[in-house]
């Protein structure tokens, strides 16, 4: 059995296809919260009201950042999926906690995104371009079969 984290942009429905993909495989799944409100506002919501924006996404990031690392810390094999519109920072220092935990890493994102995420790439075992590809990795490590 395989435990996977499945950390990045939460704007697409990659996670689902994934998770999709992977049903008949011994793998499990975990991630961060992808409620973009309830991600945003969980320090203030548990820990009490800011008045400085700031203060307001310092305590979200460092609650988030239990959840996060407790997943990340636990997986095989961590995903961090690097999407079209919007810079994740966050993906990249996810990359970044995994590679340096020696996690087994798999990056997704575009083409158009290899050269910004060169460092990122090379520290990777794998850099996909497609969920269906991220499946056929997994499906590889479980089983040796080959996509097809």
């Amino acid at each position: 059995m395989l435990t996977v984290y499945l950390s990045g942009e939460i704007h697409t429905d990659w996670r689902e296809q994934i998770i999709d993909g992977a049903k008949e495989l011994d793998v499990t799944f975990s991630g961060p919260v992808t409620d973009h409100a309830a991600s945003d506002d969980c320090g203030v919501a548990i820990l009490g009201a800011e008045q400085d924006k700031f203060w307001h996404d310092n305590k979200g990031a460092k609650v988030n950042a239990i959840r996060t690392r407790k997943g990340i810390a636990d997986a095989d094999v961590v995903v961090v999926r690097f999407g079209e519109q919007y810079k994740q920072w966050n993906a990249a220092f996810d990359a970044g906690y995994a590679a340096a935990l020696g996690k087994s890493l798999i990056v997704l994102h575009g083409s158009d995104h290899a050269h910004a995420l060169k460092e990122v790439d090379a520290a990777a075992l794998a850099v996909a371009q497609e969920p269906a590809q991220v499946v056929d990795i997994l499906r590889y490590v479980l089983t040796g079969a080959l996509p097809g």
